[in-house]
């Protein structure tokens, strides 16, 4: 019997089929995220400085862009990191924070875009109790409530991931530390515990998609009823910008979890583009669709380019 020792920490073996690439992705990924983290912050900053835009539509946009902050920063310092040409070594708990906020992030988003749904849902199917129903108090509990259930989710995931034995192999085979390549690393059966991965993960998103088709249909319906040409416009430039995020966001969590049989090349480039680009294109989807943002946006980003004489 051999005498295997516990794991400490693990090796990073970066996205497959990349070697000779490290700088230009280097250059590539580090403009995704400081795009990402500007676009976010501006966002962030015209809703904040604008009293117009302090409704729960926008309060839950600020919820979105802050989690599309530091979504992209759980993987993205350590892989720019690595692909400088530093060590690629991560340490246990260092894997098990990146699961476990990477897995917290995400549901809490998806939690978030059915929030923003029943929103939408509200305010155009029943506009005149929309103040009583989505009061401060409710997008209070709403908010808190898409971060409470998305820190249950990655607690159970993270925990049934990390409760396995690691004692032999140590190379992760991708960027970050995930569910299905941790699992490959464990010195135990893990067939049972990957149908449980595969059911909870799959199982959360889409009782989510649900609910979000469910309130979306109700909102196409009472989107025809309206006799306003321009009121129609509005309600459909608002609703596709969100349906956009929705399936940006979605996509990729159908690709990697629930594909039959994984492919490790497509696995890590849909991941990279979930990691850092549509946390990036997220801004562009909500200010560009939006006359409310984009005013809202230009005056800050005047301020800051010609500040007021004092």
């Amino acid at each position: 019997m051999r005498n295997l020792s516990a794991v400490t920490e693990f090796i990073l073996l970066g996205i497959p089929h990349t070697e000779g690439l490290e700088t230009m992705l280097f250059v590539l990924f580090l403009g995704f995220y400081i795009f990402t983290l500007m676009g976010n912050l501006l966002i962030l900053l015209a809703i904040v400085s604008s009293p117009r835009l302090h409704t729960p539509m926008y309060f839950f946009l600020c919820q979105l862009s802050v989690c599309d902050i530091f979504f992209p920063s759980v993987s993205s310092p350590k892989m720019l990191f690595y692909l400088s040409g530093n060590s690629r070594l991560i340490s246990y708990a260092g894997c098990v924070s990146q699961l476990f906020f990477y897995h917290f992030l995400g549901c809490t988003e998806c939690f978030l875009y059915t929030v923003m749904a029943y929103d939408r849902f509200v305010a155009i199917c029943d506009p005149l109790r929309y103040t009583v129903i989505m009061s401060h108090r409710a997008c209070a509990i709403l908010a808190v409530g898409t971060s409470f259930f998305g820190c249950i989710q990655a607690t159970f995931l993270t925990a049934l991931t990390f409760q396995l034995p690691y004692c032999g192999p140590n190379e992760v085979d991708y960027f970050f530390c995930d569910i299905p390549v941790m699992l490959k690393l464990a010195c135990a059966d893990t067939s049972v515990l990957e149908m449980v991965g595969f059911v909870s993960v799959g199982l959360m998103p889409l009782s989510c998609f649900l609910l979000i088709l469910t309130s979306y249909s109700r909102i196409v319906c009472s989107i025809l009823q309206i006799r306003s040409t321009e009121g129609r416009h509005r309600a459909f430039s608002t609703c596709s910008a969100h349906l956009t995020a929705i399936l940006l966001s979605f996509m990729p969590v159908v690709l990697i979890y629930l594909q039959p049989s994984p492919n490790p090349w497509l696995n890590a480039t849909v991941q990279v583009l979930n990691n850092l680009v549509t946390p990036m294109l997220n801004p562009l989807i909500y200010s560009l669709r939006n006359k409310e943002v984009k005013y809202s946006l230009r005056k800050v980003l005047q301020q800051v380019a010609f500040p007021p004489e004092k």
